[in-house]
């Protein structure tokens, strides 16, 4: 038998290509697309319902949380208890949620009690009745916890940040104020559910292991024209209106940290830069490991955690920078971003640390993929924006091709700090 020496490494294996589990497509008797997953061992499936119905559609704010929030609330069937009871008693679970672009209604059972959930489903997503006791409750609790966090700078950053990249007016930049809890009533729920909680208006994402019996408990229930609807669901272009002073100033006197934001208006992930934007983000903020950590937590000790992202939206995306440090350190924490920021536009990465960093991203996305679950919140992140399995090969030889005079070249071009937004709710000493 052979003796491994502990002492030395394994030799570091490279990833070309990750072989995936792809998506199948069928449609319902009503044009629903379905879109399958068949994975795992496990006689599990999760049945996730996509409606257009996100942050983006609504026209006043909270209107689309409120809707998403409420629908467990009762059916003209159920009450909020019993359909609590009824998927409880074997064993599923059901979510709601909403995003910026999109609500969905998730349902996580066994396989064998899919026709005894399936139904209780149907009747949230069809027959929400929105009683006027639940919603007066919901609202109150919200409000409770919208005063609460208002009081947290990190939260107050979070919100009006968005708002200065988007501008005021637009879905991605709404800020919830207190007024707009007495605006929300059950009309305007209603509206709002059934004009995009529609047949036509969804999608269908399965991952587990989905049989054909899966697909005939589907049309039975989701299949029908019970809950078509004839409204148009195109979205018009909104302007997106960032803030003209860039550098903004929430004064809080009784603050202990400061929240610090900072970023700007990018694109979503169909451009063709944004892969190469992932690798640059991971080693400026965007692991333990990257600049940020290492200068401003590790080095300086201004804070216990810092970093930067690109996010995607359907309609556009952005950069950002975030921290909370003592009020103390905060104008210094800012210049060693900005030095930060300069560094990395003028200066070439050195090779070992970005091999360190194309390992890391490989790694984390080879873990990603691990599971029938993983794969489907994978492939929806590629189905929103109209992309297709070929995007996650580039990606991989994104990460591996990419050169460091490259990286410089975006770092010129896409993280220039006059371009930047900067936000402090707290104090900038």
């Amino acid at each position: 038998m052979e003796i491994v020496d502990r002492k030395i490494a394994p030799a570091f294996k490279t990833v070309d290509k990750i072989e995936m589990i792809h998506a199948t497509e069928l449609k319902l008797q009503n044009k629903i697309p379905v879109y399958a997953v068949n994975a795992g061992t496990q006689e599990l499936i999760r049945i996730e319902f996509m409606f257009s119905a996100g942050m983006y559609q609504q026209e006043i704010p909270l209107l689309a949380a409120t809707v998403s929030a409420m629908m467990e609330e009762g059916t003209s069937k159920m009450t909020a208890a019993q359909i609590a009871d009824a998927v409880d008693y074997y064993g599923a679970f059901l979510e709601t949620g909403v995003s910026q672009d999109h609500a969905s209604i998730v349902l996580y059972t066994l396989n064998k009690h899919l026709k005894s959930t399936l139904p209780v489903v149907e009747q949230v997503i069809k027959d929400a009745t929105f009683p006027q006791e639940e919603l007066d409750i919901h609202l109150q609790n919200k409000k409770q916890k919208f005063h609460v966090n208002n009081q947290k700078v990190a939260n107050v950053a979070r919100k009006r940040f968005v708002e200065l990249l988007f501008g005021e007016k637009h879905p991605y930049g709404i800020n919830v104020k207190e007024m707009d809890f007495d605006v929300i009533n059950r009309e305007l729920l209603k509206k709002f559910y059934l004009n995009y909680y529609r047949a036509n208006s969804c999608k269908i994402i399965l991952a587990g292991k989905v049989s054909e019996d899966v697909y005939t408990l589907l049309d039975e229930h989701f299949g029908g024209n019970d809950w078509l609807a004839t409204n148009s669901l195109e979205v018009k272009p909104i302007e997106i209106t960032s803030a003209m002073e860039r550098e903004q100033l929430i004064y809080k006197d009784d603050a202990l940290q400061s929240a610090i934001r900072i970023g700007k208006v990018l694109f979503n992930k169909t451009h063709p830069d944004y892969q190469s934007l992932l690798v640059l983000n991971t080693i400026f903020g965007g692991y333990f490991g990257s600049r940020l950590m290492s200068n401003i937590r590790e080095d300086k000790g201004y804070t216990y955690g810092i970093g930067s992202g690109i996010a995607s939206l359907k309609h556009s995306g952005y950069f950002f920078i975030s921290t909370e440090v003592g009020v103390e350190v905060s104008k210094k924490a800012i210049d060693e971003i900005y030095m930060e920021l300069k560094r990395i536009q003028t200066e070439l990465v050195h090779e070992e640390e970005l091999e360190l960093v194309k390992n890391y991203m490989l790694g984390t996305f080879l873990r990603s993929v691990d599971g029938p679950f993983a794969l489907a919140e994978r492939f929806k992140g590629i189905m929103e924006y109209d992309l297709g399995y070929d995007y996650f090969d580039r990606y991989i030889a994104t990460i591996k091709s990419i050169s460091a005079s490259k990286l410089k070249e975006l770092a010129a071009i896409y993280l220039d700090k006059d371009s930047m937004i900067e936000l402090i709710v707290g104090k900038k000493a």
